[in-house]
């Protein structure tokens, strides 16, 4: 155990100031997250140094498309999560406690893991699997080793994090996939039993600011997939700016919802309205080799061809349409060709 970050004492309560949840805890309670909790006096994360899952995975696996494409990134996370979807994914992580097997690591364990394999086949780290933020310090120490290395770091979050932790964090992050769940509170309320989705909003805006930033929307079978809904995010990823990658991911069953697969035809549709309006729009969970590929939103040329995980340069030159000349946004360069 180690000694939380973000937590005020009063008398003696302790109040978690991590992400919006706010858990307000007495000795020996834990959060909502599972892997935070008081002991002796203190608020202490109890995951510290504890990975439950690590492998290389390509990066368009997280999912980002417009980051360093093509490129393998060590993968590694640990339990817990201040939501609790009843759709979750990765639910055996996410809700599994801390784990009695997991095994210890370090930064200085992971950097070496790294220095393993050349810098020209692999990016840095992917903090994901269960979600990165409730593993606050491990992450913010790592982070900060492994980018002065040169090496980058990503995030696969859910985004429910206070602004100061996240302003802490973001100088060492290079790239994040922020999961938007819904466009309305009561979905997050009733189906993550978080407070509403205004934090997480926030977090894509204070993420633009600093980083490398793509969305993934999952689109569950009749709650969140109305066109108005779907509209709304649309619209408001828009008004960021249009030029977010945006992922609509297609629900299966899972962990408590037994609700059927997202139809296909609500997945084309989403993709279709987003597609005026947005430059960069993705279906994931599909097998649609044309609606995973990346066109000029210019003049619709097909720029890269994805086939699953792989992918080949059909149509860009130094990051721009060979047919146009129009420049698309790609942080980094795609693997095997020159910077």
């Amino acid at each position: 155990m180690q000694e939380a970050r973000f937590y005020n004492r009063e008398k003696d309560s302790f109040i978690c100031r991590l992400c919006p949840q706010e858990c307000n805890l007495k000795e020996e309670q834990e959060g909502i997250c599972g892997v935070r909790k008081v002991a002796n006096g203190k608020l202490v994360t109890m995951n510290y140094g504890l990975c439950a899952a690590l492998s290389f995975d390509p990066v368009e696996k997280k999912p980002l498309y417009h980051f360093f494409p093509g490129y393998d990134i060590l993968s590694l996370g640990s339990t817990g999560c201040n939501l609790n979807c009843s759709f979750c994914q990765n639910w055996t992580l996410a809700r599994g406690g801390v784990p009695g097997a997991g095994e210890k690591i370090s930064a200085e364990n992971l950097l070496g893991i790294l220095e393993v394999r050349p810098v020209r086949e692999q990016l840095g780290i992917a903090y994901t699997y269960n979600e990165p933020t409730v593993w606050f310090e491990f992450v913010r120490d790592t982070s900060e080793l492994i980018a002065e290395k040169g090496y980058k770091n990503v995030l696969v979050t859910n985004g429910f994090i206070n602004e100061e932790p996240l302003k802490e964090l973001l100088p060492f992050i290079h790239g994040m996939n922020i999961d938007v769940k819904a466009f309305k509170d009561s979905f997050y309320r009733r189906h993550c039993r978080g407070k509403g989705i205004k934090q997480v909003l926030k977090t894509v805006e204070q993420a633009l600011l600093e980083c490398h930033v793509e969305l993934t929307y999952l689109i569950v079978t009749s709650l969140n997939d109305s066109p108005e809904e779907i509209g709304s995010f649309i619209d408001w990823v828009a008004g960021l700016d249009k030029e977010i990658p945006v992922h609509f991911s297609r629900y299966f069953p899972s962990y408590r919802m037994d609700l059927p697969p997202t139809p296909l035809e609500t997945m084309y549709a989403a993709w279709e309205r987003a597609y005026g309006k947005l430059s960069y729009v993705y279906l994931g969970n599909v097998g649609d080799d044309e609606r995973s590929s990346t066109y000029c939103p210019d003049c619709g040329e097909l720029l890269i061809r994805r086939n699953g995980y792989s992918l080949k340069n059909i149509g860009l030159k130094n990051k721009s349409c060979k047919k146009c000349g129009h420049t698309i946004r790609l942080t980094g360069h795609i693997y095997g060709e020159e910077p």
